[in-house]
């Protein structure tokens, strides 16, 4: 059976387009590929469209927001599940619209498919007393304890997203002045970022522990499990959530869900909160763009105001007299309005 157009580009963008052109990183790939994964099973479940035989001139503006009502009443995706489904088919139809124009219209109806405007939520966030009785609670008297204080102490310092954590190596890490680690993030794109004394010398004893100090080392996992292999996301998750359980339990005053982005936003929201400049937090972090590391500005801004709110609520009256109680006031606005 000849393949079908739609068959022809899917397998050029996510086989060669995204990883030759674009240098997108895998797990970008994968979360496309999910969302197709999903619409295909939508053609074919609700549509009645054959895979096999699904072609571009089948897709239209409509199909696919019938797809995203799909994602949200029937599967219970939320808003901002369904927005990065769309976002993840108009990256596709854009790389359409070049390789057949002559579905250009049908494309650009697409790609006029607005995203669905939803609250956003606040940026969650430990304050410092609660990242230190998270960090007091592995047990150092074991190997694996001890390496669950470096992980967690690396992820805060460096504010590295969970994957760039767990792909680094030990080549990536320089403890020599100025200390730094190299991670590498979204698209590929490599950052050096300075690290602190304290977690240099906790580096500096895991390594040497661990025998990884030698050259023959230098391409092996910085944090590894049992096997020797690589951390995968679901594992940090599972340590991280072990000793905030283990914190909760003895009184420390946490939010509902610390997640390792938890640990990044504190970082970048502790540097705020000292004066550090946005421009710098935004490399640090590696943003593209230093408008999305404004939005820890923002919180922050909101959370002085509450503390401003809660410290004068007692000095700021309830209530305001009426300004058309004001006989001598209301007879001056009478006079200023007829003089215009």
């Amino acid at each position: 059976m000849k393949p079908t157009d739609f068959a022809q580009c899917l397998t050029s963008y996510l086989a060669s387009y995204l990883p030759g052109q674009r240098n997108v990183s895998a797990h970008t790939i994968k979360s496309y590929r999910d969302t197709f994964s999903l619409f295909l099973r939508y053609c074919r479940e609700t549509g009645g469209i054959a895979v096999e035989r699904l072609t571009l001139q089948q897709i239209d503006a409509a199909l696919i927001e019938q797809f995203l009502d799909w994602l949200e009443q029937d599967r219970g995706n939320s808003i901002a599940t369904r927005n990065q489904r769309l976002a993840a088919l108009h990256a596709f139809f854009r790389y359409v619209q070049v390789e057949a124009p002559e579905r250009l219209i049908a494309c650009q109806r697409i790609l006029a498919i607005p995203f669905k405007r939803h609250a956003k939520t606040p940026v969650r966030h430990l304050a410092a007393d609660g990242l230190q009785a998270i960090l007091a609670q592995p047990d150092l008297g074991t190997p694996d304890g001890r390496r669950d204080l470096v992980l967690l102490c690396v992820l805060y310092d460096t504010g590295a997203r969970v994957q760039e954590l767990i792909d680094l190596t030990v080549r990536d890490v320089r403890l020599v002045a100025p200390a730094v680690v190299q991670l590498t993030g979204k698209g590929r794109k490599g950052r050096h970022v300075p690290l602190m004394t304290r977690t240099v010398t906790l580096l500096e004893t895991y390594l040497t522990e661990r025998r990884l100090i030698t050259p023959s080392q230098l391409d092996h996992p910085l944090f590894y499990n049992r096997q020797r292999r690589k951390l995968t996301r679901a594992g940090v998750t599972y340590i991280l959530n072990k000793y905030v359980e283990h914190a909760r339990a003895q009184g420390a005053t946490l939010p509902d869900t610390v997640t390792p982005h938890v640990l990044r936003h504190s970082k970048a929201m502790h540097l705020l909160q000292a004066n550090v400049n946005l421009i710098y937090i935004r490399d640090l972090l590696g943003h593209a763009d230093v408008k999305t590391t404004e939005i820890y500005a923002r919180a922050d801004t909101e959370m002085k105001r509450a503390a401003l709110e809660k410290v004068h609520q007692e000095a700021i009256p309830t209530g305001m007299p009426s300004w058309q109680d004001d006989d001598s006031l209301l007879t001056w606005l009478r006079e200023f309005c007829q003089s215009k």
